[in-house]
């Protein structure tokens, strides 16, 4: 296997790691019961998937505890999230801190999105038991990542919509419509007006 997939193995489960201590911190801020939900079963499935990753680095032969510069960003960037909730927390704006979770959130989706994209293209140029350890991963995880970065985007605008005082949709139109892609994720937000009108 080459340098730069191990580099992305080393990521994905560093943003794995830091999405377990985002989600907790996340949901010391939680105001919105539907997003507490949300949450805590976000929490569950991103535990798992750092179970996913052990599995795939004994699998692939892979040192879970290698240190690379890149690895460091990325564990410095989850910490980041994680103090930048604790702030608006601390700012005694309990909606406020709810926007600011939903935010870091969304930007820690938005990486863990991206990683398993690439691990399922790895997988597809990938042959034998490397290619089998890495879609097994993949299939376990990616619609939930799909899930998780589209819902919680679309929870962030709703969120900031209904603090700018006007109408929101909440639970989203991501999460009603169960959305899994960027097509259904657009479409979603389209049909909020709709939903507003009822």
């Amino acid at each position: 296997m080459n340098q730069q997939l191990n580099e992305l193995l080393l990521q994905s489960l560093e943003t794995e790691l830091g999405g377990v201590q985002i989600y907790q911190t996340a949901l010391d801020c939680v105001v919105n019961k539907d997003l507490q939900e949300e949450w805590e079963k976000y929490l569950d499935q991103t535990t798992r998937h750092v179970e996913v990753m052990r599995e795939l680095f004994e699998k692939l032969g892979l040192d879970t505890e290698r240190e690379t510069p890149s690895r460091k960003v990325v564990r410095h960037i989850g910490e980041s999230l994680v103090k930048a909730m604790q702030m608006a927390q601390k700012a005694g704006d309990p909606k406020a801190a709810e926007i600011v979770a939903c935010e870091c959130v969304s930007l820690a989706e938005t990486k863990d999105h991206g990683n398993w994209e690439l691990l399922a293209q790895c997988a597809e140029k990938l042959k034998g038991k490397e290619a089998d350890a890495l879609k097994e991963a993949c299939e376990e995880a990616e619609d939930q990542e799909d899930e998780h970065l589209y819902h919680s985007k679309g929870w962030c605008r709703e969120l900031w919509i209904a603090s700018l005082g006007m109408p929101a949709v909440l639970p989203p139109p991501e999460e009603k419509k169960d959305v899994k892609t960027a097509i259904g994720a657009a479409r979603a937000q389209q049909s909020r007006k709709g939903m507003l009108k009822k």
